[in-house]
């Protein structure tokens, strides 16, 4: 347990120390593959913003996210072959939403458990197995996804993935997809490379086990404000990038009071959260 403790913090350091823009990314990695935007014609998700204002003003929010429109008919990997995965950095849609994610799960703060919960908050966790095993374990995000959080693959031990072999790059990725299937019955279809670094053999080796599409980020959530790739602002189909953080690398910040900060600025742009399963 205390090496995986270690390497649990050792992750947190790498990426407390990458640029503030990257949010633990490469922002050299190479543009988005965007398909088109598919009609919303689908009934509702189960799983909205749908929280009342007494749950909002619990976590320092003044109003509750507005309802997310219907997701669309059809998703934009439904009925993808297996191959190539798909590169997606925004969701094709003029929905004035956008898509919450989270990495790694080194910090397992109670406290994000109860704020979930409340708010009925749609987001997805992109997991490293080092850093989801330590400490609370792997409990932690069962907790979650039973609460509706979707589950997915960010390697097992968080490398820069274009600085390894192409076996060595599927062992990191295909060893997490067994982890993840082992733990919750499914094996995902979504990826996020650490860094957002990738080439030709990141992209083979998740298509050889399931992955449909990799996942980036057009934006950043820093301890109290975002960083944006491009545009200074959010778009529609953005996907945000936030980490599974705690006070020691938030500043003394906790982790819900960067959550309230970042859905405050989503607020404040006119948005509002939908769930990237219902669209990609």
């Amino acid at each position: 347990m205390d090496g995986v403790n270690r390497s649990a913090r050792a992750l947190l350091a790498v990426c407390a120390a990458a640029l503030p823009l990257s949010g633990c990314s490469d922002a050299s990695s190479p543009a988005p593959e965007e398909g088109k935007p598919a009609a919303s014609t689908a009934p509702a998700p189960a799983r909205t913003p749908s929280a009342g204002p007494a749950a909002y003003r619990r976590w320092g929010l003044d109003k509750p996210l507005a309802p997310p429109p219907p997701p669309p008919a059809h998703r934009l990997t439904e009925g993808r072959k297996s191959g190539v995965p798909q590169i997606v950095r925004r969701v094709p849609t003029k929905d004035k939403v956008v898509f919450v994610t989270f990495d790694d799960g080194a910090e397992k703060d109670p406290a994000f458990l109860e704020m979930a919960k409340d708010l009925k908050l749609p987001f997805s966790m992109f997991l490293t197995d080092s850093a989801a095993r330590a400490g609370r374990g792997y409990g932690y995000f069962e907790t979650l996804r039973a609460q509706g959080a979707g589950v997915h693959d960010h390697t097992l031990t968080h490398p820069n993935l274009r600085t390894l072999s192409a076996a060595a790059q599927r062992k990191e990725i295909c060893g997490q997809q067994e982890v993840l299937k082992k733990r919750f019955g499914k094996r995902p279809e979504l990826f996020r490379p650490p860094y957002g670094n990738y080439n030709d053999a990141t992209l083979a080796a998740a298509g050889s086990c399931g992955v449909r599409a990799v996942v980036l980020w057009q934006a950043t959530m820093q301890i109290n404000d975002m960083r944006y790739a491009e545009a200074g602002k959010l778009r529609p189909g953005d996907i945000v990038l936030a980490h599974f953080r705690g006070p020691a690398e938030l500043k003394g910040t906790t982790m819900t009071r960067m959550v309230a900060n970042m859905l405050r600025s989503i607020q404040r742009q006119g948005f509002t959260v939908a769930r990237l399963e219902d669209y990609v």
